[in-house]
């Protein structure tokens, strides 16, 4: 049975794999989806659905919530004030985009403020504290298969 803590030890070897759009490749190459399929295949096995090449403008050219929808179909919603630590965090950019960015929720990174680990471009997959201008771009947040809501 997978834990908050498997999806936080797996999520926390991929920090320092380099931002490459569309790849999932652990120390290689990653993008904010690509890491969270990662962690999807590292503790479930195959990935739940094949992923269509994606553009980096993939949200704003697109109509829906394709981000959101692919969620909701394999994992279980949860209010984002209730996630918890290994929960999959789902962010728009702005108000009334559609979602484009994933990160797992952390534990308590400093001065109380919980942490997220993303791969972010430009940068890599990197544990940051979810300060306030994050946690307002929160869209949804998702539990794992398996993940008890009330499992510390």
């Amino acid at each position: 049975m997978v834990t908050r803590n498997d999806i936080l030890a797996e999520a926390r070897g991929w920090i320092g794999t380099p931002y490459r759009h569309q790849a999932s490749c652990r120390g290689a190459g990653a993008d904010c989806l690509g890491l969270v399929r990662g962690v999807w295949r590292a503790l479930y096995g195959a990935e739940p659905e094949p992923l269509p090449p994606y553009t980096r403008d993939w949200a704003e050219a697109g109509a829906g919530e394709t981000l959101l929808s692919a969620a909701r179909r394999h994992m279980r919603e949860v209010a984002p004030e209730r996630a918890g630590p290994g929960d999959l965090l789902l962010f728009r950019w702005r108000d009334g985009a559609p979602v484009k960015h994933a990160g797992l929720l952390g534990t308590v990174f400093a001065e109380r403020c919980p942490s997220f680990i993303h791969a972010y471009e430009g940068v890599s997959v990197t544990e940051s504290p979810l300060i306030a201008p994050w946690r307002r771009r929160i869209a949804a947040a998702f539990l794992f298969p398996g993940i008890d809501p009330w499992q510390p």
